[in-house]
């Protein structure tokens, strides 16, 4: 057992001074407040892990790529597609790891990777048919982060259209042949977990959907939900129903499902949708003019809310955290949308991904840890809970996972050049 003494740390039921916690085996094995320094100091905030509940880690590659014309969602979408055709395995595997280790110096402790970039560029299939999915375990595992492989059914090119192009790197033929490569997968890792997801309603029919629902089982089902209005027009123009509607109809709802953006949703959709989770990705949402969605009125019909960074715009969870209350400010003209305990919820919400044990400093709960400095030029004189308007990724001095260091001191323990990777994986991939 390790013992910690921390300045103030974020317990569940507020920010207290003076909290003694201790570690062992991964876990949290006690935590007691108002005690005199002793032990392992840590002198800032301790808050937990933060949850990236929706990540797209080839984006990255797309930052500061995808500015220099007005544009929109779809010209976005083309150029993300030339990205996923230079991508193999190994390429993957590196730029992969340069980007969770960019999260998890951010303060991220888990990642969501929706991920759909199965099979060659050059037509057929891999000897090995996971090979993108056991390339992203890999770098997961040596970033140090906790992976929920979200497996993703993507067979269609739009309604009643086949794909095309870069997009059968995507498919798998059909929902079935979905599922048995997704069953054949076998990860092995104490921080890796699977999960499924329907890519979208455009991308999987919706006689199919159920099919990918029966092989996700217990586990978290994720999917892209009226993320831009045209996917709703055409969706009606298809089918009738809006895309929730069309999930609701296929049993795609239920406790585990995370519904993805939920930016342009009905009254009845909003409904139908109690019980499950949204995740909301602000600087996404905002980078692609997708919208802002309803989110305290999710919250209110009943939705738990998870954030994620997706695109990779931003990696930043201090930041996806508090835009989840300034763009409710922006929408409503109205301050207070979310209080702080709601928040911070909605930024550690690891269950969504299949971490229930992650997400909270208190006994019996992973020991998931990340200490804040309060002494830079963004923190100093922001007090307790305030910590959350203040702090961004650059102010993250110490990151645990499982009870284990991964950046000490603001550097990654195995990958202390982040920069470095980052820059000529993404070079290389753009050369």
């Amino acid at each position: 057992m390790i013992t910690y003494w921390c300045r103030a740390a974020w317990l569940p039921d507020g920010v207290a001074e003076g909290v003694r916690i201790d570690v062992e085996d991964g876990l949290i094995g006690a935590v007691a407040v108002g005690e005199k320094p002793s032990g392992n100091l840590l002198s800032g905030i301790v808050v937990p892990g933060f949850a990236n509940t929706h990540s797209h880690a080839f984006h990255r590659a797309l930052r500061g790529r995808t500015t220099d014309d007005r544009g929109s969602f779809w010209t976005w979408r083309e150029r993300m597609y030339a990205v996923a055709h230079r991508l193999e395995p190994d390429s993957y595997y590196r730029l992969a790891r340069a980007v969770y280790a960019e999260m998890v110096a951010a303060g991220y402790t888990s990642v969501a990777e929706f991920h759909y970039l199965h099979h060659p560029a050059r037509g057929g299939r891999y000897d090995a048919p996971n090979a993108f999915s056991y390339a992203l375990v890999a770098a997961a595992a040596d970033a140090g982060i906790r992976l929920t492989l979200l497996d993703t059914c993507y067979v269609a090119g739009g309604f009643g259209k086949p794909v095309e192009g870069v997009q059968r790197r995507f498919d798998d033929g059909d929902a079935e042949a979905w599922a048995v490569r997704f069953e054949s997968f076998r990860p092995v890792g104490d921080l890796v977990r699977i999960g499924a997801a329907i890519h979208s309603v455009r991308a999987v029919p919706a006689e199919q959907i159920p099919t990918v629902v029966r092989a996700a089982a217990d586990r978290p089902l994720h999917v892209h939900l009226s993320e831009q209005p045209r996917e709703n027009e055409e969706c009606r123009a298809a089918t009738g129903r809006t895309p929730t509607e069309l999930l609701a109809a296929a049993g795609a709802l239920t406790p585990n499902t995370v519904a993805v953006h939920a930016t342009h949703l009905t009254d009845g959709d909003i409904t139908a949708l109690s019980g499950c989770w949204a995740c909301l990705c602000p600087s996404t949402e905002a980078d692609l003019a997708d919208g802002i969605g309803p989110a305290r009125r999710l919250a209110d019909a009943g939705t738990r809310l998870c954030l994620g960074s997706d695109g990779q715009t931003i990696i930043d969870p201090w930041f996806e955290v508090r835009a989840l209350e300034l763009h409710e400010r922006l929408a409503s003209g109205h301050r207070g949308r979310f209080d702080v305990t709601e928040l911070l919820r909605a930024g550690t919400a690891h269950a969504a991904s299949g971490w229930p044990e992650v997400g909270a400093l208190a006994p019996g709960r992973a020991a998931d840890l990340v200490h804040v400095g309060t002494g830079s030029v963004r923190t100093a004189g922001a007090g307790g809970p305030g910590i959350l308007y203040a702090a961004t990724a650059a102010d993250v001095a110490d990151v645990m996972v499982a009870g284990r260091w991964v950046v000490r001191d603001g550097v990654h323990q195995t990958v202390p050049d982040v920069a470095r990777e980052l820059d000529r994986e993404i070079g290389a991939l753009w050369s």
